[in-house]
């Protein structure tokens, strides 16, 4: 089957989405966080299994600093504390999945700009292995990529990537940030050629706009649904992000009209880094339920951790 996709602007999106959920009520929580020096903790996964018990990775930084760790937390009473002799990364933006059955962690290294003065540049580090004791680096993204993911297929291993512009060019291959898919046969396989190589999924969102991968769910008809972020500049240079899904065959390469699932109004009111970040939802993970709900896990104001549930947004994709 082929799906077929239309380009619509993110103020659109969000239009729709407003209607749809016009009658709605959602319960939000902020998740608590421990034993972190009053530092931030934001854009999670979402809680995996680990040893018997509830882990979560996170972002952990000061509010004026872009430099953070990737902290492993465990749940206790509803709180969440640092898991004993974990190790810490310095990378931001954690994401985790479950490959050939080894646990695989993703995270953002930052680092000075070789060109731009006291500006920042950035790449993405893998690690893989049994648990998150024994994780180990096997390979890294393109300078300037963020939001690669992967997803298990069982007989290989989908990619989704960002090509984005180095200057964020408007009308460049990859502009602001687009999405783009690839495949390998083995963890190992994965190099700088292959990810830079990927097939765009041209078409998602007008070109001044951007968007990104962050978690990939198998759906029962063989479909990929992609829970993902759309994201747009206001008049005012102001950022609005806001986490959405699409469905991507991987079969005929095909995808279908992008939708946004969720807003900043949802979520408890909390601080944000910066002024022009206050209407930033980044998503995290999504976990579905059995009851057509799913609970979504999401950054809020580049500060805060909190998590919705909500409709779930791929049933409709798995009953094409």
């Amino acid at each position: 089957m082929k799906l077929s996709a239309e380009r619509k602007h993110v103020r659109g999106l969000h239009s729709e989405f407003r209607d749809r959920i016009k009658d709605s009520e959602f319960t939000a929580n902020k998740l608590v966080f421990e034993n972190v020096d009053n530092r931030d903790v934001y854009n999670i996964t979402i809680p995996f299994s680990h040893n018997g018990k509830n882990i979560i990775a996170g972002r952990v930084e000061d509010r004026d600093s872009e430099y953070s760790n990737v902290i492993f937390f465990e749940e206790n009473d509803e709180k969440w504390f640092p898991v004993k002799d974990a190790p810490i990364y310095n990378l931001q933006d954690p994401a985790v999945s479950l490959i050939n059955g080894e646990l695989v962690l993703s995270g953002i290294e930052v680092f000075d700009h070789p060109i731009q003065k006291e500006s920042l540049w950035y790449k993405t580090i893998f690690l893989k292995g049994k648990d998150i004791y024994s994780l180990k680096k096997f390979a890294e993204g393109p300078n300037g990529m963020k939001d690669i993911r992967f997803v298990d297929l069982e007989d290989k291993i989908g990619i989704f990537s960002r090509p984005q512009h180095p200057e964020g060019k408007v009308g460049s291959l990859g502009g602001r940030g687009m999405i783009a898919y690839s495949e390998i046969e083995k963890l190992d396989d994965l190099d700088l050629e292959g990810i830079d190589d990927s097939h765009v999924l041209h078409g998602q969102l007008p070109d001044e706009e951007w968007l990104g991968s962050n978690e990939v769910h198998v759906l029962k008809n063989g479909f990929l649904g992609v829970l993902s972020h759309v994201a747009m500049y206001d008049e005012n240079m102001d950022r609005h992000y806001y986490p959405a899904v699409f469905s991507f065959d991987p079969e005929t390469k095909t995808y279908s009209t992008i939708k946004i699932i969720a807003e900043r109004d949802m979520f408890e009111d909390g601080p944000c880094k910066k002024p022009d970040l206050k209407d930033v939802v980044f998503s995290g993970g999504m976990i579905r339920k059995d009851n057509g709900k799913a609970v979504l896990y999401v950054g809020t104001g580049d500060t805060e951790a909190q998590k919705v549930e909500i409709d779930d947004p791929f049933i409709e994709y798995e009953n094409l």
